[in-house]
């Protein structure tokens, strides 16, 4: 899991573009983009270990690729997030933060990030 919060705020200043809303998007099917709480990194082991219980990679899947796995904890999690902006910056909680997860990589992967006037 990548903490892309300050990065993405950092993109709002840089465009200058007074935004009412962002969305973040995944173009990868085990990928997730969400919002989880930042500030105790216990929660994101909590996580990745429920996600792995639920749904483990030596489970028994259909797919034939061979990352079952990635594409539930993926389907599950979400593909895109849409969240506020104000002032520039984006309006989370005082312990939440945007998160990226790549539940089948490590890989060269990207997100879209769209500012919503």
């Amino acid at each position: 899991m990548i903490d892309l919060t300050d990065q993405i705020n950092e993109e709002i200043v840089r465009s200058g573009v007074n935004a009412s809303a962002i969305n973040i998007f995944s173009p990868h099917s085990t990928c997730s983009v969400f919002v989880c709480e930042n500030k105790d990194p216990n929660i994101q082991r909590d996580l990745l270990k429920k996600l792995h219980e639920f749904f483990p990679s030596d489970g028994r899947y259909a797919h034939i690729g061979g990352n079952g796995d990635a594409h539930m904890k993926a389907s599950l999690m979400g593909s895109n997030v849409t969240i506020p902006v104000e002032n520039a910056k984006m309006l989370l909680g005082p312990w939440q933060g945007l998160f990226f997860a790549d539940f089948d990589g490590p890989r060269d992967r990207e997100a879209f990030l769209t500012l919503l006037q």
